[in-house]
This record gives C-alpha cells, structure tokens and sequence, in this order.
C-alpha cells in the first residue's frame, strides 16, 4: 500500500518515476541512428500538423467541437520539428542534399503557426518562442553563424503582430470571439485580480488554507485537483482524488486559465514544492546543455554514434525549456492536464541522455 499514491502530487511524482525509467531504457537499448531518429520526427510531425489542422478546421464547421490539442500536444510537435532542423546541418556535413527535407520543415511549420494560431494565440506564442530557442541551440552546437540579428527580430515580431491583427480582424469579419486575440486580454483584466488575491492570502508552505478551495469543507488543503495529470489517467485506476470534471472543469479556469503555473503549483502543492520545480527546471536545462557538449565534441572527434540522440536532444531540450517557460510564468494551462504528462516525458527525454550504456 505504501507504493500508491494518496494524493496528486504523490500520483504525479510516481508517473514522473515511471517515465524517467522507462525513457532510460528506450533511449539505450532501440537503436538511436540520426535516420530513424529523422523518420520518426518526421511522421510525429505530419501527424501533429494534420490533428491540428482538423481541429482549427472544426472551428468553421457547424456541428462540430474543436479539442484544443496545442496546449498538451504543441511542445510534442515542436520536439519534431526542431529534430528534423537539428538533423539538417548534421547531414549537410556529410554531403547529403537537405533541399527536399528542408522544404518539407518549411511546410509543416508554417502549416502548424496557422492551424495553431487560430486556435490559440497564447500557442502562437509558444511557437514562434519554441522555433527562436531552436534556432539558438542549433546555431551554438553546430557553431553556426548566428540567424540573430535586428532586422531578423524586428521582422518576426511585425509579422507576431499583424498575425495578432489579421486574427483580431477575422474574428470580427466572422463574429466568431473565439479567435479574437484581445478576448483573452479582458477576460484577464476582469478576473485575474481575484484569483492572484486568493492565491497569495491562502498559500502556505505545502498547499494552501484548509477550506480556501472550490471544495470547501471538503478541501483536503492540497492537492485539491488544480494542478493533476489527466482525468482518464486517474479514473483508469479509480484513484480516490478530487477532480474537476465535466461542468466543474470551469471552476478551475479560476487558476488554470487565469494565472501563471507558478501560481497554480503553489496554491495546490505549496510554496517549498514550487521551489523544488523551479530547481528541477534549471537541473534539466543544466543537464541538457552539458550533454549536448559532450555530444558535440564526440561528433568533431569523428564519432557518429551519437548523432540520433544529439538531434534529438536538441529537441526535445528545446521543447522542454519552451513549455516551461511558457507554462509557469505565462498560462497554467500549458503544463496541467495531459499537457503536464508531455512535460514530464520531455523532462525524462532530457534526463535520460544522462545515462549511456556502452555498446561493444
């Protein structure tokens, strides 16, 4: 009984566990080659591109409900796509023409910016963000001249804004709100006061003030259901926790959607957990870099072994510190719910490079 967990937090740590040791074993033991690895990213890519163009597809269709897959599966598609740019230079190195593959990554991140950012403009953000972090690692491990510079950044952030404009625009053409950029802004402006009020009069150090949650006499002080993995993963065991389901879902939006993750961790795990994350996150990020060194200087020595997992590497660091940064300090949404379960395999993916089993 001692191994099950009695609470969210418990439950998240465990699944956390299980992944990490599982991504161990996967990263060691299936081949790693920069060829399998490239074919993978490369049908994750087209499938993530295709889910997402339905989805935003569904928006215009009467009838039909759109899913919202860009908050979990986004930092996915970005691990893939930024695989493929990582694979790039590696085979141009060799005296592969990349013309083709190049074009197909063209296609496919300017298919999921529009498809995406139709659905949600806080995952424009995370992508246009994602692709910049991308480009950086990439240009430093392959010692690239870097693709940095004023009229590059002020090009990309006129075309963010006349992306947010023409949005603004259509959503007003269509009479459709949902695709308005500044609706997100009012809803901020007219709620978040009071949940940033709830969440700093109640924090304590490992939850919050018993009966302050939605639950009230029922609240159990933490790991209340704000912050949880998803509901299918939890009622696949019938794991005795309180969850926001169905229509109470919208009684957690006054976290979720309102605020920042780090204030959502904090209202339900407490302020010694949120500092335990936010050590995690610079662990991870540490770690990866200093992997990636250690790959980069094998590859100039002449060793290929290692070129499938230094692309993906890249990737996945990339998606990890994108999803990160955007979860805790932008939208909780981005890293709760299934969304959290994609943080946690992207952790596990950089982590795992850590352990290299030597092959004979």
């Amino acid at each position: 009984m001692a191994l099950i967990a009695q609470n969210h937090l418990q439950y998240i740590i465990e699944i956390a566990v299980i992944l990490q040791l599982a991504v161990f074993f996967i990263l060691n033991l299936a081949p790693m080659g920069l060829n399998l690895v490239l074919l993978v990213a490369m049908i994750v890519a087209a499938g993530f591109a295709l889910m997402f163009g339905v989805d935003a597809l569904f928006l215009f269709v009467p009838g039909f409900t759109h899913s919202e897959f860009t908050h979990p599966y986004g930092p996915l598609a970005l691990l893939a796509v930024v695989t493929i740019m990582a694979a790039i230079p590696i085979m141009k190195k060799s005296g592969i023409n990349t013309r083709s593959l190049q074009l197909y990554m063209g296609g496919i991140i300017l298919f999921i910016t529009i498809a995406g950012g139709l659905m949600h403009r806080s995952f424009l953000l995370f992508w246009i963000f994602g692709l910049f972090i991308g480009f950086f690692i990439i240009s430093k491990s392959f010692r690239q001249k870097s693709m940095f510079t004023v009229r590059r950044i002020a090009l990309v952030v006129v075309a963010a804004l006349v992306g947010f404009g023409s949005l603004e625009l259509l959503s007003r053409a269509l009479d459709m709100s949902v695709l308005s950029p500044l609706l997100r802004f009012s809803r901020i402006e007219n709620y978040a006061t009071a949940s940033i009020e709830m969440v700093i009069k109640n924090t304590t150090l490992t939850g919050h003030q018993l009966g302050s949650c939605f639950w009230q006499d029922a609240c159990l002080a933490g790991s209340d259901g704000y912050i949880s993995l998803p509901i299918a993963l939890i009622t696949l065991f019938s794991l005795p926790y309180p969850v926001f389901y169905g229509i109470l879902v919208t009684k957690k939006d006054v976290i979720d959607y309102m605020l920042p993750g780090i204030f959502g961790v904090a209202f339900d795990f407490g302020y010694l957990f949120l500092v335990f994350l936010l050590g995690w996150c610079a662990l991870v990020m540490y770690l990866g870099f200093r992997i990636l060194r250690t790959y980069r200087r094998r590859r100039e020595d002449g060793d290929k072994s290692c070129l499938g997992r230094e692309a993906l590497l890249i990737g996945s660091l990339t998606a990890f510190i994108a999803q990160a940064t955007m979860g805790l300090f932008l939208m909780n949404r981005s890293m709760n719910g299934t969304a959290l379960l994609t943080f946690l395999l992207l952790s596990a993916l950089v982590v795992g490079h850590v352990v290299l089993v030597r092959k004979k």
